[in-house]
Formats: structure tokens, C-alpha cells, sequence
């Protein structure tokens, strides 16, 4: 069985991420997109929400499961015996950071390998720092993310 973790902040989740993900479930046995909490940064939801939204927005995809974790991508991705890392690109200016991400992460475990892939063009422009700029700004976001964030998140606003 082909185990493919997809590590990220998914910081709300978008339709880009969801773009890569459904992806990454057609090619390989089991997906986990592991959302990963950084005790250094004060997230704009928390890792719990994240998750939980994440799971409403996959619901459908059989081959799809949600976890959170901390420390080491690698040492994640070995604890649940995956040997594919999948890292997302919407243009040029992610290959970079990620070929590095990649490097770094082969040199610490040469049996994990990391897979890229890419989201429709229509999503190339959409990242998670995005949507928070734009929701902060009371801008429209249905476009963007999945239903449940836009709920959540409309409501949210509310409380």
C-alpha cells in the first residue's frame, strides 16, 4: 500500500489544497494530510479547527484521513510508514522553498521521496495568508475555500 502524507498549516484550508489533495488520493492507496502545529506561531485557527474543517471539507474521499502533528515532517511521515511526502506548487516562485524542503527532507531519510503537484490554474493565485488578508478586510471568500471554511468562517466573524 502506497502511503502519501500531504504536511501543511492549511491555514484555513483553500480549494487549492483541496485541488492537490484530490489529486494525490487518485494516484496513491491512502492520503493523510497532516496539519502541522508550530508552537512558535499563533496560527489564525487553531490546529483543532483546522482539522476538523479539513474533515468536513474531504468528507467523500474514502482514501483520505486527517491528522495533526508536531516536529519533523519525516519523522511523521515514518511513524505512519509513508513513502511519499506531497508538496504543493501554484507557480515558479514555490519551487524553489520546496526543492529545498525536498532536499532537506531526502537528506535526513533517502527512502521518502517527495512528489509535486500542481493545482489548476484557476487556483494559482489562492493561498492561506490570502484568504485571511482578504476576510480580514471583510472581502468575500466563498470563492476560495470550501463550503464548510466559508461557514465556519462567516460565522466565526459573528461570535
Amino acid at each position: 500500500m502506497k502511503i502519501a502524507i500531504y504536511p501543511g498549516s492549511f491555514d484555513p484550508i483553500t480549494k487549492g489544497h483541496l485541488d492537490i489533495l484530490k489529486n494525490a488520493a487518485g494516484i496513491f492507496d491512502k492520503v493523510i494530510i497532516a496539519v502541522a502545529h508550530n508552537g512558535e506561531k499563533k496560527g489564525f485557527l487553531s490546529v483543532n479547527e483546522r482539522v476538523e474543517l479539513i474533515k468536513q471539507s474531504v468528507n467523500g474521499l474514502e482514501n483520505v484521513e486527517v491528522d495533526a502533528f508536531e516536529g519533523l515532517t519525516i519523522e511523521y511521515a515514518k511513524k505512519h510508514g509513508a513513502e511519499i511526502l506531497i508538496r504543493g506548487l501554484r507557480a515558479v516562485s514555490d519551487f524553489e522553498f520546496e526543492m529545498q524542503l525536498s532536499q532537506t527532507n531526502s537528506a535526513l531519510c533517502e527512502d521518502i521521496k517527495t512528489v509535486f503537484l500542481t493545482t489548476k490554474p484557476k487556483y494559482n493565485f489562492i493561498s492561506s495568508s490570502t484568504i485571511r488578508e482578504i476576510l480580514n478586510n471583510n472581502g468575500d471568500i466563498s470563492k476560495f475555500v470550501p463550503e464548510p471554511v466559508f461557514e465556519y468562517l462567516k460565522n466565526k466573524g459573528r461570535e
